[in-house]
């Protein structure tokens, strides 16, 4: 297009609808009244980033094998023969091996929280739906999956499904501004609300003020009302930093986060939420700590040493 001053004004005219667009989705929330024009984006992007995501992973359909595990009985049982069905599938080169070990990590999170998961891969990172922390994943309604299901993996919570198209969902991420999650004190059982800061750990207000808190404190996902958008159980992260409580009626924490949001790779959504509370059985084992060596120094008297009250003289 030739720089002219119509280009110009199309140009402008462009940038403020978007924004004016950008202004009713974020004010429209849940009932944003784009949300049709966003479905039909994924209903129409979906399909290819599906494809070019089967096109240059070889190992694209081995996460198949776990997308039925909410229609099992015995989900540990299950969850063995699907394991030791995709080990046999996903061979042994590196990057495959590292694939097989956060398939393994997310179906123990699975069996232990007794979540009912549907596999995914990630296919695409970034804001084809406006937001600044989201990624697509290859599984969508044909699967099961629904607006507001709890995503995971093995480290922990992941996000939540924001966009649902026919073949891939949207899913945004817990790190990101505008998502925030009820969280729940190990131990304790502290309540609070956690919220993404991008790259910089979750920021948590616990409503309790005068709550016992220390560095090391971990936390998990308090559930939602009717498990959406969020199961119970789900380990969130680790207390990084407190901040001195000033007489507020709740209380500052700051938490690194279990899962690292730049190495997504492998995920679950949450399709069957457990028959109970996990309440802290999914978190990992605590760090045993590192024993201080102890140091014994045992001195031997020379033949030659004076004894006591004695004085050598010389000769």
């Amino acid at each position: 297009m030739r720089d002219t001053r119509e280009s110009r004004l199309l140009l402008v005219l462009l940038i403020a609808v978007a924004f004016a667009l950008i202004t009713v989705d974020i004010r429209g929330g849940e009932d944003s009244p784009v949300d049709g024009a966003r479905q039909a984006a994924a209903a129409v992007f979906g399909p290819i980033e599906d494809s070019v995501s089967t096109a240059v992973n070889p190992v694209g359909n081995a996460v198949s094998a776990v997308r039925d595990s909410g229609e099992r009985h015995d989900r540990l049982a299950e969850l063995a023969k699907e394991n030791a069905a995709l080990k046999a599938k996903l061979g042994s080169d590196d990057r495959n091996s590292s694939r097989l070990k956060q398939l393994d990590k997310m179906l123990k999170i699975a069996g232990q929280g007794q979540y009912g998961i549907k596999g995914a891969e990630v296919i695409a990172i970034g804001a084809a739906q406006g937001f600044s922390w989201t990624i697509t994943v290859d599984v969508g309604a044909n699967d099961g999956i629904q607006r507001d299901m709890t995503v995971l993996n093995g480290d922990g919570l992941v996000g939540r499904v924001t966009t649902v198209g026919p073949n891939t969902a949207t899913v945004l991420l817990a790190n990101d501004p505008d998502f925030t999650v009820g969280t729940r004190m190990e131990a304790t059982d502290e309540l609070g609300f956690a919220s993404g800061q991008g790259d910089r750990p979750l920021r948590v207000e616990l409503l309790n003020g005068k709550a016992e808190v220390k560095k090391g404190d971990r936390l998990v996902t308090f559930g939602s009302q009717a498990d959406k958008p969020f199961v119970p159980g789900v380990p969130v992260g680790v207390v990084s930093r407190v901040d001195p409580s000033g007489g507020d009626l709740t209380r500052t924490l700051y938490v690194t986060p279990y899962v690292s949001f730049t190495k997504l790779d492998i995920v679950g959504v949450v399709v069957q939420a457990p028959k109970k509370d996990p309440r802290d059985t999914v978190l990992p084992a605590k760090p045993k700590p590192t024993p201080t060596p102890t140091v014994t120094v045992t001195v031997t008297p020379s033949a030659n040493a004076p004894v006591d009250g004695e004085i050598q003289q010389e000769q």
